[in-house]
């Protein structure tokens, strides 16, 4: 065995001696500084905003070139330094734990390096590990793989440590660093006593020793633990021998005769009986479906008009026709249908035969089923699984009848377009507004555009009419606003359709009340509010249509006829009123997205709040038209008598107000007043919170606050009406407190505030100088890099050009050769 020392030797890296300053380096220096500072333009001047009187100014005139220089020159000396350093040593030292702690024991030197060993690979490993399971080992080994008894014997000079040193040979071997073999300093005391130490050749000889021992009774135990393996294994086999059955000899030679399967044949079986993955049905394109769906609809309609013919279905009068379990459903069928159906009654077989003759054929004597001869079932296998059906009485004439009548009131299932209104309004007449949308929806798909060539200009069409049936709903006495909801949606889906066809008519729609708005005020000066009709088309227009766009076709300008009728149209009944109301509903509904500001919204729902103020003198706001300070319409929501109020319940408005009222007596009136009254205040605070984002809302919103904290008898009003008034203008109250440099703080508050402001100002320094240095750095390592470019460069040039050379010499050569 050799002996392996390792030495460890210091070098000491040579340090370039420092250049001694030379005294032109300092004039040229000291020349360079007064040539910069006589430059202007290398010359910062830090102007102040004026000037203070007894203030020390320092810093006024500043010199960032001279500062940059200073700044570079002081990060090559240091940071440069450091960074070329960086990764480099010029010494070796041993860093393991306790190697130059004497005091010490060497096994517990050991036990604490292993410690730390696994506690460094448990950080590293089982980070992640939920299980907070620990691999547990036997002399580095894992205990589930020692379990596992994989490891053979292979020869006496074998063993499972082959190849491998123990860690006690290792550290006498390997002793450099300090071990248990250690060398001791003159004058230590021996940690086992006061015996004096062996020598270095005396323990490793005694470590060679341990180790031929040590292994010697391993190998005693691995062959005692296999003899004992195999007589364990040699009894069990006698044992099995008495529990198993044997089987019979017949069996048993089959089975030796019969060959095993495989594992990849057996594999191969089992994926055969394993369910297969049904194929998915396929996506139908739109046209498909319209298809199949006209299809189903003309089927039943064919099957409504032969009911009310009388005509019983094919099913009701025809016997069953059943399949055996023989069938091989090819799609076969006989020309004519000639199987008995075979049944069991009063304890017989009872067969009856039945034939369908086809138009112009010939029908059979009816004797044989007259006199009550058995037939025979044809067709049927002989080792048919036969099913027994008795037939099916015919229907008598009341049921017939009853059918008929039956089938004459259901709606029919095929609808042809209308082509005009009136053709629309005899198909829907007298029907209820369930079955007016089931017809409607009916015609689109009975006439779906992918089904002809111009379905698509008669679908077109019906949105008009469907349109101005809308209307006509509308101006009924009552309005049939439960219709007009049904019918909505089947508006909706012919818009989303056609657009176009839509935009067009409601345009139409639109400017045509434009028109007769602008021909009444010409003629008489005034106009009317919409009739219900208009404000359901107004409403279908914010459904249909996108409202929250900058611009658009029909929804701006509905907005600017809502915006007209707010301004041109008088109040002077209370009809109008709710009209005005249901307005300013269609207007928060339109802009709520967009957050438009709409003036006349605000000014109108001031003018109704002034038909409440009893008092018309020194208001201190203004009123614009349709509304004046003062006249015969001014006072419509002024209270007739105080005890309506105690008797008064919020209810919404009915939307049929807008037609005309039936208000008999003055409580009842009184009763809709303030109903009107607290719907205005309603849409006041959805308006203060629609538009309290802008800047202009305390001024634009300042003549209703006027109204309300000063003019509004608020006081005579219900419980209702005055928690809305207080929700809309309540002064909130909110503490302001003064956080002044010198006042309104203590002592300790300001030296916070110091602090805080001298931690900022060193946090954006530091930052700044982190961003120069990373700048610096970056610059250094981009020259590094472009000189060994340049080197790299210049050696290839070199390379090619000798390689040059060499080739010409060889050519030359050549030549000569030749």
């Amino acid at each position: 065995m050799k002996r392996c020392d390792i030495y460890l030797h210091n070098v000491q890296m040579g340090k370039p001696q420092k250049k001694k300053k030379n005294l032109a380096d300092k004039v040229h220096r000291t020349k360079t500084t007064t040539e910069i500072k006589n430059n202007p333009f290398e010359v910062k001047i830090n102007r102040k905003k004026f000037e203070v009187l007894g203030r020390k100014t320092k810093n006024d005139v500043g010199l960032p070139g001279v500062s940059r220089s200073k700044a570079n020159q002081k990060r090559k000396e240091t940071l440069l330094k450091e960074y070329k350093q960086k990764d480099k040593n010029n010494k070796f030292i041993d860093r393991r734990f306790g190697e130059y702690d004497t005091k010490m024991a060497p096994e517990d030197k050991i036990l604490k390096r292993f410690a730390m060993e696994r506690q460094r690979t448990h950080d590293k490993k089982d980070i992640y590990n939920l299980n907070e399971e620990e691999e547990l080992t036997h002399y580095g080994q894992s205990l589930a793989e020692i379990e596992k008894l994989n490891d053979a014997v292979d020869s006496d000079s074998d063993s499972e440590e082959k190849g491998l040193l123990s860690a006690e040979l290792t550290a006498s071997h390997f002793g450099g660093g300090g071990g248990l073999l250690r060398r001791r300093k003159p004058g230590e005391e021996d940690y086992e006593g006061g015996r004096k130490a062996k020598s270095r050749q005396e323990l490793i000889e005694e470590l060679i020793i341990k180790s031929k021992q040590e292994k010697r009774e391993r190998q005693n135990q691995k062959e005692e633990a296999q003899e004992l393996t195999e007589k364990l294994d040699q009894d069990w086999k006698s044992i099995q021998a008495l529990l198993s059955k044997k089987p019979p000899k017949s069996e048993a030679k089959e089975d030796e005769h019969k060959p095993k399967l495989e594992e990849y044949d057996m594999m191969v079986r089992e994926l055969g009986f394993e369910m297969k993955a049904q194929p998915s049905e396929k996506m139908k394109t739109p046209e498909e479906v319209a298809r199949e769906e006209r299809e189903r609809l003309q089927k039943s309609e064919t099957d409504r008009l032969r009911r009310m013919q009388g005509d019983v279905e094919e099913g009701d009068d025809k016997k069953r026709v059943h399949w055996s379990a023989d069938d091989l459903n090819d799609g076969f069928i006989l020309d004519k249908e000639d199987k008995r159906t075979l049944s069991y009654q009063d304890g017989k077989w009872n067969i009856e035969e039945e034939m369908e003759r086809e138009e112009g054929g010939e029908e059979d004597d009816g004797e044989e089923a007259e006199s009550g001869e058995p037939g025979r079932r044809g067709g049927e296998g002989e080792g048919g699984r036969k099913e027994v059906v008795p037939p099916k009485p015919s229907l008598s004439e009341e049921e017939r009848l009853a059918q008929q009548e039956a089938a004459k009131a259901e709606l029919p299932y095929t609808f042809k377009a209308p082509e005009s209104y009136h053709d629309l309004k005899s198909l829907i007449h007298g029907h209820s507004p369930e079955k007016q949308c089931l017809i409607v929806e009916r015609i689109q798909k009975c006439n779906h555009p992918s089904l002809a060539v111009g379905n698509k200009l008669k679908l077109q069409k019906l949105f008009g009419f469907l349109l101005e049936y809308v209307g006509e709903l509308a101006t009924r006495s009552p309005p049939r606003l439960d219709a007009i909801n049904k019918l909505t949606p089947q508006l909706y889906g012919l818009c989303q359709l056609f657009p176009d066809a839509a935009c067009k008519a409601m345009q139409t729609v639109l400017n045509d009340s434009a028109h007769e708005m602008e021909e009444a005020i010409e003629v008489k000066g005034r106009a009317a509010f919409p009739g219900l009709d208009m404000l359901v088309y107004l409403k279908i227009t914010a459904l249909l249509f996108p409202t929250s766009d900058f611009r658009h076709p029909v929804a701006t300008p509905a907005l600017v006829y809502i915006s007209q009728a707010l301004t041109k149209c008088p109040v002077t009944t209370l009809e109008e009123v709710t009209s005005g109301l249901v307005l300013c509903c269609l207007v928060l509904e339109y802009v709520t997205l967009s957050q438009r500001f709409v003036p006349e919204l605000v000014d109108f729902l001031l003018g109704i709040l002034h038909l409440a103020v009893p008092v018309k003198r020194s208001l201190g706001y203004p009123v614009v038209p349709p509304f004046r300070l003062a006249g015969k319409s001014c006072d419509l929501l002024v209270m007739s008598n105080a005890e309506g109020a105690e008797s008064w319940s919020r209810k919404a408005l009915p939307l049929s107000a807008v037609q005309g009222l039936q208000l008999p007596s003055a409580t009842e009136r009184d009763h809709y007043r303030l109903s009107l009254l607290a719907t205005c205040m309603d849409l006041v605070k959805r308006c203060a919170l629609l538009y309290k984002s802008l800047a202009s809302f305390s001024q634009i919103f300042h003549p209703i606050k006027i109204l309300l904290t000063k003019h509004l008898p608020v006081e005579s009003f219900p419980t209702d009406i005055q928690d809305l008034h207080r929700e809309l203008y309540t002064p909130k109250i909110v503490e302001v407190l003064d956080y002044g440099k010198k006042r309104g703080s203590s002592k300790q508050e300001r030296e916070r505030e110091k602090l805080k402001h001298k931690y900022k100002k060193e946090f954006k320094g530091a930052l700044r100088e982190i961003r120069k240095d990373t700048k610096f750095l970056a610059r250094e390592k981009l020259s590094e890099i472009m000189s060994r470019d340049a080197e790299r460069k210049r050696k290839v040039k070199e390379l090619f050009g000798s390689l040059a050379t060499q080739e010409g010499e060889w050519k030359a050569l050549k030549r000569r050769k030749k």
